[in-house]
C-alpha cells in the first residue's frame, strides 16, 4: 500500500507519513547538515534502535554521519529532568552544533522528552519522530508538544517545539501486546468523539478489526485520527483556542495517572476521562442520553476501563485544579453538545463535578 502523507501547515509546517516499512524515510528526513544524531529509544526497543543507528549509518550520500544511541527508561520513568540531563550531557560530550539533530524512537513518552530535549538543546534543533506504539503515532509525536513530568503533575514542564517530520511506520506497530495498542487507541477514539464520527462507525462494525494494527481499518481510523489532529494543530500551535478541544477526557484521565503514580496506561486513564466528560456534559444539559451510553459501548467493547476508585474524588479534584489547563484558578473542561461538537465549559460548580463523578465512580 502506498504512503500517506498528512502535512501540518501554520508556522512550523512539516509532514506526517503513515506506510508500511518506511523506515528508510528516516535518513532523508534529516536536514543535509546533520553531521550528529542522537537516537532516544527505550531499553526494548535497543535492538532495533541499533539497526535504525546502521541504516542512517549506511546513507552517506550528504557526508558521514556520528550516530550515538541513548537507552532510557521506559514509559513514563524516562519523562524526567534526570533522564532529559542525561541526554543533554552525551550531546555535550560529542559537541552537537545547532545543525545536528534527534529522533524519537519509541513510544509517546520517548517521542515527548525527545522533542524536548531537541528543543532545549541550543535553543532547538531538528527532531524527527518515529512513533512505535499507537499512542505515539496518534498523539504524542505529532503536534509539537514536548514534556517532562514533575512530582506535582504531568507535563508540567515542556516546550512548544515542531519535529521536521513524523515517520509513521505501521510495522513498527507490529510487536505491540494486544493490551498496549488498544490502550493506546483511546486516543483514536477520542477522535471519533470530538471530530471524526466514522472512527466510532469503524468501531461498532468490528471493534477487534479496528484495533488490530495489519488491518485496513486500523489504517482508516489512525489515519482519521491524524488529520483531525494536524487540521487542529495547524490552526492553533500554541493552544491559545481550538487545540484546547484535544483535551477531551484529559483533564481528569491526567489526574488519575498521577494518582497512579503513572503506573496506569495513558490510554487507560484518558477512557475514564472521556467518560467522566461524558457524565459531566449530560448533567449539565448538553448532551443527550444516548450519547453518554455510546461513550460506555464503544469503550467498553475496546476493553477500555470507563470506571475509577469511588473514594478517589477529593484527591483527583485536588490534582485538577494545579492542571496546567487550569486558568485564572478556574478549572476548565472540554465538553460535547453532542459527538463531534466539542466546546469548553468553564468553572463548573463543584457539585456537579462530583455528581460527574458518581457515574464513574466504582
Amino acid at each position: 500500500m502506498s504512503t500517506t502523507t498528512i502535512s501540518v501547515t501554520g508556522d512550523a509546517p512539516y509532514d506526517i507519513l503513515i506506510g508500511r516499512g518506511i523506515l528508510d524515510s528516516v535518513s532523508a528526513a534529516l536536514d543535509p547538515a546533520v553531521r550528529k544524531v542522537l537516537v532516544v529509544h527505550p531499553p526494548t526497543l535497543a535492538a532495533r534502535a541499533a539497526e535504525l543507528r546502521d541504516r542512517l549509518l549506511a546513507d552517506t550520500a550528504n557526508g558521514p554521519r556520528e550516530v550515538l544511541l541513548a537507552e532510557v527508561p521506559d514509559a513514563e520513568q524516562g519523562k524526567r529532568i534526570e533522564v532529559a540531563a542525561f541526554c543533554w550531557q552525551v550531546m555535550g560530550q560529542a559537541d552537537f552544533t545547532r545543525t545536528d539533530a534527534v529522533i524519537g524512537y519509541g513510544g509517546g513518552a520517548v517521542t515527548d522528552l525527545a522533542g524536548f530535549v531537541a528543543a532545549t538543546w541550543l535553543r532547538g534543533v531538528q527532531v524527527v519522530q518515529v512513533p512505535t506504539t499507537v499512542l505515539g503515532l496518534v498523539d504524542a509525536s505529532v503536534g509539537g508538544k514536548t514534556g517532562i513530568n514533575t512530582a506535582e503533575g504531568k507535563n508540567l514542564v515542556g516546550a512548544f517545539w515542531a519535529p521536521s517530520t513524523v515517520i509513521g511506520d505501521l510495522d513498527e506497530l507490529g510487536s505491540l501486546s494486544a493490551n498496549e495498542a488498544t490502550a493506546g487507541y483511546a486516543e483514536v477514539v477520542k477522535a471519533g468523539f470530538i471530530w471524526a464520527p466514522e472512527i466510532l462507525d469503524i468501531i461498532e462494525a468490528d471493534p477487534s478489526r479496528a484495533v488490530d494494527t495489519t488491518t485496513p481499518e486500523f489504517r482508516r481510523a489512525v489515519e482519521l485520527a491524524i488529520d483531525m489532529k494536524a487540521r487542529v494543530v495547524s490552526d492553533d500551535f500554541r493552544e491559545a483556542g481550538q487545540r484546547e478541544i484535544l483535551n477531551y477526557g484529559h483533564t481528569l484521565g491526567h489526574a488519575i495517572e498521577h494518582a497512579e503514580r503513572y503506573k496506569w496506561r495513558h490510554g487507560a486513564a484518558i477512557s475514564v476521562g472521556m467518560m467522566y466528560a461524558a457524565e459531566l456534559s449530560r448533567l449539565a444539559g448538553r448532551l443527550s442520553d444516548d450519547s453518554a451510553e455510546r461513550h460506555r459501548t464503544v469503550l467498553e467493547s475496546l476493553g477500555l476501563p470507563t470506571t475509577y476508585r469511588a473514594g478517589a474524588w477529593k484527591q483527583l479534584l485536588a490534582t485538577m485544579q494545579r492542571d496546567k489547563k487550569t486558568r485564572g484558578g478556574m478549572l476548565r473542561f472540554i465538553v460535547l453538545d453532542e459527538i463531534g461538537k466539542p466546546t469548553v465549559l468553564q468553572a463548573p460548580d463543584e457539585s456537579l463535578l462530583f455528581a460527574a463523578y458518581q457515574e464513574v465512580g466504582a
